[in-house]
């Protein structure tokens, strides 16, 4: 059993719900140098600038609006001097739409007035500190990535607000199950023992239980998506979308006195004399999400509803397809609700909307916005098109005045890969092409197409032609059919790096930039650490021991586990009372929580608590029945039995062919 609960720690890749590699990495410089931009690329750069509305920079007003004080060292990340290369010239290696969104979240530096009685602490962190004055104290909205960053920005808060300095925190409230928005959430309970804590609707579950069963692959499309082995130059990492990046640290979690919503869709609850209106939102940009409205402040606050952009239906790294129709009438109850009060719009990220009309006006764009990849989507699909083709066909669908408008723009989630999704949602990933039923797998299938198109010498030579015209999507499709029928070939590695590198050079969402650069190096230099292995005791501790071993199930070789025939045992923990009753059986594991013990071949007694020991690696099995604090009862090798089933999963596996081991 020890072997069985210690493999449970891979939990830890990404127990977060987009998180872990997304919000843990921290950054391994690897002095690696992208190629500069060629002709073809510094062109279509400049060919897309020609069509932004730079004319409007309302933005940059509203992002440095009622600045108190800019931060002051440690407060400032090392996120932001990691980014100082960020300047006004946009370089030929980055997407102009792309450099703009960089150049925006660089203005947020500070502490800054939303509104009477609400503040908030920008740029420390890939999210916003907010504070609103309460009768006896402050309310946290949102506390950041990490405990590093939450303690420091309230400090840096605290030092240069104009009121209340001396008021403890009363509150901390989390808008959704995101480690960006609860992760520094122990070092205000450290701080504030007292606090009380409230949180979005069956928050908890969701955070213990999203991206656990996947969560290997996950963290490893993860470290792609948010570059983990990148630069930060002009060649690399350019910004986060949301934010510039993500604080360094521990990732905590501090479970809430009170779940708001868990009846209603509204609820209306007074925090420390401030009424607040909180709707549920859940399903839209997190499993569990909530937003908000003060009366007396005439402020709402969207939470992740809304950005300076448009964000993910689905997100790269992989987790469930998010609902677009949803998200839209969501945002659109919060506008036909408020919408004739509200003076003011503060958000998770990037800065506030001010004033009753732009408030609208900012509101009504996002909810069409939503509604249109949705509804678009579904347009074409209904005519026929493909999921292949319809993140080029969505395109030519979205209006003139919203293309205009910065804040819908696909730094976070494009157009294409967000209809996409909504395809995938509604009709799956199959297009009804008897052609794409039943492929080749990968490597079989590339061997077949080189093979066809008359060996890799002819498809390099044509790769070579097509290169230099700038034809880079269908090079990289072609050599990546190569190089995946010849890992070795050097030539068609080094030409398919270079195609990725102009992609992401082109690319105006973040996401795609990471993800073409990071294929670019590892084609070149192999595959390079970047994406730790880490979670909370604050989270695995919230964790239902029935999603620990499900995802043990996932572990399971079941050809192997058949050969055992029928294993039976009951797992009881008298801290919780509970029982779990799990069966090996025709090479699955199957568990349940039960009522009492049932008739079993073993009988493990263990605390909770000491199971999130075991997978922190802070004691062991042996050590506890030794001791023992845990007892076993019966067939004691069945435990045993179960671990020698066990697979380790590669958490560096392929995803750009690799070469052959010499």
């Amino acid at each position: 059993m020890q072997k069985s609960l210690i493999t449970l720690s891979i939990i830890a890749t990404f127990s977060l719900s987009a998180t872990a590699a997304e919000h843990e990495h921290e950054h391994i410089s690897l002095h690696y140098q992208g190629k500069p931009a060629t002709q073809q690329t510094t062109e279509v750069n400049k060919a897309t600038a020609a069509t932004l509305n730079y004319t409007d920079k309302k933005a940059f007003e509203e992002f440095s609006k009622n600045l108190i004080a800019e931060l002051d060292e440690p407060t400032a990340a090392i996120l932001r001097t990691e980014f100082s290369f960020i300047g006004d010239k946009t370089p030929d290696t980055v997407n102009p739409s792309l450099y703009r969104q960089a150049q925006l979240n660089m203005v947020s530096n500070g502490l800054y007035k939303v509104t009477e009685g609400i503040y908030q602490v920008r740029g420390t962190d890939l999210s916003n500190l907010t504070l609103i004055r309460g009768k006896t104290g402050w309310i946290l909205y949102d506390v950041l990535l990490t405990k590093e960053a939450a303690k420091l920005s309230l400090e840096f808060a605290r030092k240069n607000l104009p009121e209340g300095n001396d008021l403890p925190v009363v509150a901390m409230i989390y808008s959704h199950s995101h480690a960006d928005h609860f992760g520094g959430s122990r070092a205000i309970k450290d701080m504030y023992p007292k606090v009380k804590v409230y949180g979005s609707n069956n928050i908890t579950k969701e955070i213990v239980d999203e991206n656990v069963l996947a969560g290997n692959a996950m963290s490893r499309r993860a470290a792609y998506q948010y570059g983990a082995t990148l630069e930060r130059n002009e060649q690399g990492i350019v910004d986060a979308a949301l934010a510039k990046g993500l604080s360094k640290g521990e990732v905590t979690y501090v479970k809430p006195d009170t779940t708001l919503n868990s009846k209603d869709k509204w609820e209306t609850r007074t925090i420390d004399g401030i009424e607040m209106v909180f709707m549920d939102a859940s399903g839209t940009e997190a499993a569990s999400e909530m937003a908000t409205y003060i009366p007396s402040m005439k402020a709402l606050w969207t939470g992740e509803l809304t950005y300076h952009g448009m964000h993910n239906i689905y997100t790269l790294r992989g987790a469930k397809v998010r609902d677009a129709i949803k998200w839209s009438k969501d945002i659109n109850a919060l506008l036909t609700r408020f919408g004739d009060d509200a003076q003011v719009l503060f958000e998770a990220h990037s800065a506030p909307v001010f004033g009753n009309a732009d408030v609208n006006a900012y509101l009504r764009m996002q909810r069409d916005n939503y509604g249109l990849v949705h509804n678009q989507t579904l347009r074409l699909a209904n005519n026929g098109v493909g999921i292949q083709d319809i993140g080029d066909a969505i395109q030519t669908t979205i209006p003139k005045a919203v293309r205009d408008t910065w804040y819908t723009n696909g730094y976070h989630g494009t157009y294409s890969h967000n209809a996409k999704a909504v395809y995938n949602m509604y009709l799956g990933y199959f297009d009804m092409n008897p052609a794409n039923l039943n492929p080749l797998p990968t490597k079989e299938e590339a061997a077949k197409f080189v093979e066809y198109m008359g060996g890799a010498k002819a498809v390099l030579k044509h790769a070579k032609a097509d290169y230099a015209q700038g034809e880079y999507r269908f090079v990289a499709t072609a050599l990546n059919k190569v190089v995946m029928a010849e890992p070795d070939n050097e030539k068609a590695r080094q030409l398919l790096a270079d195609t990725y590198e102009q992609l992401g050079y082109q690319a105006e969402g973040a996401g795609w930039r990471n993800i073409y650069l990071t294929g670019a190096q590892e084609l070149r230099t192999g595959i390079q650490p970047g994406a730790p292995k880490s979670a909370s005791a604050d989270i695995l501790g919230e964790m239902e021991i029935s999603t620990l071993f499900d995802f043990l199930a996932v572990k399971v070789d079941s050809i192997k586990a058949a050969e055992l025939g029928l294993l039976r045992l009951n797992v009881i923990n008298p801290d919780t009372k509970e029982t779990l009753y799990v069966e090996l059986s025709n090479g699955n594991l199957s568990n349940i929580k039960v009522d009492k013990p049932m008739e079993a071949d073993t009988n493990l007694y263990i605390d909770k608590r000491y199971i999130t020991g075991i997978l922190l690696g802070k004691v062991t099995l042996k050590d506890l029945l030794a001791n023992g604090t845990a007892k076993l009862e019966g067939d004691k090798a069945a435990f045993g039995k179960i671990a020698s089933t066990l697979v380790k999963f590669d958490e560096n596996f392929e995803i750009v062919p690799l070469p052959n081991a010499k």
